[in-house]
């Protein structure tokens, strides 16, 4: 391919024997240099491949000086003959292998200092340090790859929504503090004094404007950034694929979402992906994975217990029942086999998730063995194996706690129990998970919403809504889940402000407080706003999935550390005083005295 500019003819990685014997102008890092009896060998790369350099006893002798006179990373321009290389000496293994440059002028565009890591597609340096010289490290192929797979990925997106009618809107990116989930993160106001923006957590508000403003078909490949306890999969800014439609129900938006999927698995992978996805009430998936993403690639399932561990005398089960907690169960086929040490690292594993322990047990041919055995010879052992329709050369793993713990502690050793049993596999596995609950009540009694507060009940629901009911009222929320890994989430959005007001006041936010936080919003709705609804795609969790990338932090060009710093650029850090009194703002000191 010919990339011919001021600079260049061709990228290092183009050239062919097609193009042995043109005139070539390469420019790009010095990756290696070798030096074999006054012949001088130079692998120059780009974006594009790398090209071996050579200066012999063809090439002037300026040039074969210029050639010995290279470090690793300096940026150098290079013109020459293409040819072949010797019969012997050629990589077939290597795009470029059988042609080599045979050097003719050389111009250094620049010098390295030396570097703090090699450039090479494989390396063996700590995050942080590749962190601190991001821009060394996107020298290595691995990552140049996985940043023109992002790139590729987004236009995918673009095409496949523009050709449906969609129509990209970029919303603000300093707005007014709202409570929507997650905490802000605050601008201050220099002009006014006092008044402070907010960062978005997400379009939530100006995409439901923009169908109250007849735009129709909304998306965004919008940043949005969150002040949160920051984790392996979380960056406190991130990207996610937004859309919304006015006129539709959850049909029309499962559709498009699966569409936008499906283009995105054929032009990137390669793959055909079946639609359409699979579909399970929020109730049914936490009944039988203790979780509202599960990974459908594994079949290991959790069974209640809770009719038969009240009468087996065991007095950790009796006192979790009594208290209202949950005792649920995991029968393992052929998990007899596993060593002690690896049902260890499961005890372990439910510990780290938060619950007590895991108490547990083997079938044998001569009845159950291990902890909770001898709790299962009296009368009610029986119904409880057979509550787990346990066989032998079956593992036996019980959780007892209160159901926000055991739940995340079931999910946990349901995933550690499918990678040693090595059974999790198959195809990707798409999921759509709906029926959320509207309402979440959290530690202190309060209830919460379980996506946000726009999210609409089920029409079936709002009478029960309207008497002050919370438990068990249905949204039309919906997740998408793939492997057991949640890439986004929407719902139908409410339209109605009488109702929009009955969902505020469900959550203890009245008239005043919820026209002070929303004023803008709830005016909009009076002027006749369409049903609509949407749904919003994290691309980084997304992308790493798809490009089976170690973390997230590998398909982020610029990524933040799990701490939510910059080691490339030190942020956060510290600012001018002068700047601080421009805005008004005077900052305590954290120091210790």
């Amino acid at each position: 391919m010919s990339r011919s500019i001021a600079g260049r003819t061709h990228g290092c990685g183009d050239l062919r024997a097609e193009q042995v014997g043109e005139h070539i102008r390469v420019s790009g890092w010095v990756s290696a240099r070798r030096n074999h009896g006054g012949v001088h060998f130079v692998d120059l790369r780009d974006r594009y491949g790398t090209l071996q350099i050579v200066g012999d006893e063809d090439a002037s002798s300026e040039a074969r000086s210029a050639l010995a006179d290279l470090h690793p990373e300096d940026c150098i321009q290079v013109e020459g003959t293409l040819r072949m290389r010797i019969e012997g000496q050629r990589k077939k293994d290597k795009p470029t292998g059988d042609v080599e440059l045979l050097v003719e002028k050389l111009d250094i565009l620049s010098r390295s200092a030396r570097v703090p890591f090699e450039v090479q597609d494989e390396i063996d340096v700590p995050e942080e340090l590749r962190l601190k010289y991001r821009y060394l490290d996107l020298r290595r192929r691995p990552m140049t790859k996985l940043i023109e797979l992002r790139s590729r990925a987004n236009h995918a997106i673009r095409c496949a929504l523009q050709e449906d009618g969609f129509v990209e809107v970029e919303t603000p990116l300093l707005t007014k503090s709202t409570p929507e989930g997650a905490r802000d993160y605050l601008v201050p106001s220099r002009a006014q004094k006092g008044n402070w923006y907010a960062l978005p957590q997400s379009p939530q508000l100006f995409k439901q404007l923009s169908m109250v403003g007849g735009l129709d078909r909304y998306f965004q490949i919008a940043r949005c950034l969150r002040d949160e306890d920051l984790r392996a999969d979380r960056q406190p800014e991130f990207t996610q694929l937004d859309m919304e439609m006015s006129f539709v129900d959850e049909e029309d938006v499962y559709a498009l979402v699966e569409s936008v999927m499906v283009r995105l698995y054929r032009d990137l992978k390669g793959e055909d992906l079946s639609a359409p996805f699979e579909r399970m009430p929020y109730s049914e998936s936490v009944r039988r994975f203790a979780t509202d993403k599960p990974d459908l690639r594994n079949p290991l399932e959790i069974e209640n217990l809770t009719a038969v561990a009240g009468n087996i005398g065991f007095g950790v089960f009796e006192s979790v029942l009594e208290s209202g907690g949950w005792v649920r169960g995991i029968r393992i086929p052929g998990g007899a086999e596993l060593s002690r040490k690896q049902i260890d690292s499961i005890e372990q594993a439910a510990r780290d998730a938060g619950a007590g322990g895991a108490a547990w047990c083997k079938v044998g041919e001569d009845g159950p063995t291990g902890p909770l055995s001898r709790f299962l010879k009296g009368e009610g052992g029986p119904e409880f194996m057979a509550a787990l329709s346990a066989e032998v050369g079956d593992l036996l793993i019980t959780i007892a706690d209160q159901p926000r713990r055991a739940m995340v502690a079931l999910d946990t050793v349901r995933r550690h129990c499918g990678e040693l049993m090595g059974i999790v596999s198959g195809p990707d596995r798409l999921l759509w998970v709906t029926e959320f609950p509207l309402f979440e009540e959290i530690d202190d009694g309060e209830w919460t919403p379980a996506h946000h507060p726009f999210t609409s009940p089920f029409p079936e629901d709002i009478s029960a809504l309207a008497e002050g009911q919370k438990e068990g009222i249905r949204s039309r929320a919906y997740d998408l889940v793939l492997n057991g890994v949640e890439l986004g989430s929407g719902s139908i959005r409410i339209h109605d402000s009488d109702l929009q007001q009955t969902v505020f006041s469900a959550i203890g936010m009245d008239v005043k407080e919820a026209k002070r936080r929303f004023e803008f919003l709830l005016e909009a709705f009076q002027y006749g706003p369409p049903p609509h609804g949407g749904f919003a795609i994290g691309l980084d969790r997304l992308y790493a999935l798809l490009f089976e990338a170690s973390s997230i932090r590998e398909v982020i060009p610029f990524p933040k550390t799990a701490t939510g710093s910059c080691p490339l650029t030190g942020a956060p850090s510290d600012v001018d005083p002068a700047q601080l009194d421009e805005l008004g703002i005077t900052q305590k000191s954290l120091k210790s005295e």
